[in-house]
């Protein structure tokens, strides 16, 4: 977008203005399709979970990824208007839950739907079993993560070597286990995070079936890389190694999925916010904006995200701070970043790639609203 564009968005709008673009959002999808064309994608509504955001991914023919029940609600409104028997296959056939911990009231209102769930370990078999014994189950395992973004393996997760007896329980306890499932850690950048994690993959699977259980099903996860710069490796060749791996590891009969979140709606947003003061502070310029780490660049704290700003204005560059307007010292969403050291109250500072764990994590602390959000089609 021109600066022209922005400023006259925000003339309409004010700040901190947030803009998601839909093409963007609709073209992610397609790449991710074009280049794992025997993976479904199932959007993972946490990374934003804009109603505006799941009616695009579902007119595009999406699947989806929810860890709740009120997640499961938003993509439910956008299939109300189906009859009853559609209803309950969408939901069979396009919905995941992949929370493996879900309280006991949300597998109660979920139990008539026949939903595909994911699990690791006893207690949650036991708890299936009791309020949805009608569920697929997805065992999810716990695979290397080392330098992604975000890890998930400390939370996440049943050891191999205990998967056999997991899959054995679920059965015995009257339940159908699918397939299996892993998460290498938000925004990998260590595609042999996603080598290994096949291979695991691999063995579980083929030893269940060779014990008789059909499992048809393997879930790979999110985790692929976003270009928030230059030194992230390409999303292209991850999927030339997955394709790869895919046709070695794997019988060609069995479903293949993925949750993207990140990578469907990290490049789809921008932020501008305004600059409501200006202090020097121990020799380096500080400017306060009109949002921050409890608001829009949640995913700091959240995200382990590396905010960047660039200003619509022109000026000599100097390493300053930006932070934000809350009266906490915590909020300050960067002590390092170049900017003109001449800007002034009221001028605009623009943040891309926001359009990820930024807004979905977004508090009204100390009684700051959040962004405005305005889409662009």
């Amino acid at each position: 977008m021109t600066k022209k564009e922005l400023l006259q968005r925000v003339g309409e709008h004010g700040t901190p203005l947030f803009i998601l673009d839909h093409k963007t959002i609709r073209d992610n999808y397609r790449i991710f399709k074009k280049h794992l064309p025997r993976v479904q994608c199932y959007y993972a509504v946490k990374a934003n979970s804009h109603p505006e955001i799941i009616k695009t991914l579902f007119d595009e023919g999406s699947s989806f990824d929810v860890a709740s029940y009120n997640e499961f609600i938003q993509v439910y409104e956008t299939i109300r208007h189906f009859k009853e028997k559609d209803q309950e296959f969408f939901i069979w056939d396009k919905i995941i839950f992949s929370n493996t911990i879900k309280d006991r009231d949300t597998l109660r209102k979920i139990k008539r739907y026949r939903p595909l769930v994911t699990y690791d370990n006893r207690d949650e078999v036991r708890k299936i079993r009791e309020f949805c014994p009608t569920a697929g189950l997805v065992l999810r395992l716990k695979v290397p993560d080392t330098g992604s973004q975000v890890e998930m393996s400390s939370k996440f997760g049943a050891e191999p070597g205990d998967a056999q007896s997991l899959i054995r329980q679920a059965y015995d306890a009257g339940l159908v286990v699918e397939g299996l499932s892993f998460h290498v850690g938000s925004q990998c950048t260590h595609f042999d995070n996603y080598t290994a994690a096949l291979a695991i993959t691999s063995d579980v699977f083929h030893e269940a079936r060779k014990k008789g259980h059909a499992l048809n099903i393997v879930d790979i996860g999110g985790g692929f890389p976003v270009p928030y710069d230059a030194q992230v490796p390409k999303f292209e060749k991850l999927a030339r190694l997955l394709n790869a791996e895919f046709e070695r590891l794997f019988p060609d009969d069995i479903e293949i999925i993925a949750e993207p979140g990140r990578f469907i709606v990290a490049t789809t947003a921008t932020l501008v916010s305004e600059i409501i003061g200006k202090a020097r502070r121990d020799g380096k310029v500080f400017y306060h904006i009109n949002d921050g780490v409890y608001h829009t660049f949640s995913g700091v704290v959240y995200d382990h995200w590396v905010p960047n700003f660039h200003s619509l204005k022109r000026g000599k560059q100097e390493v300053c701070a930006v932070v934000g307007p809350t009266c906490d010292s915590f909020d300050k969403i960067t002590l390092s970043v170049n900017l003109p050291g001449n800007l002034k109250i009221g001028d605009y500072l623009v943040t891309d790639n926001i359009g990820a764990y930024s807004t979905a994590s977004s508090t009204k602390f100390n009684g700051f609203d959040g962004a405005k959000i305005i889409h662009q089609y």
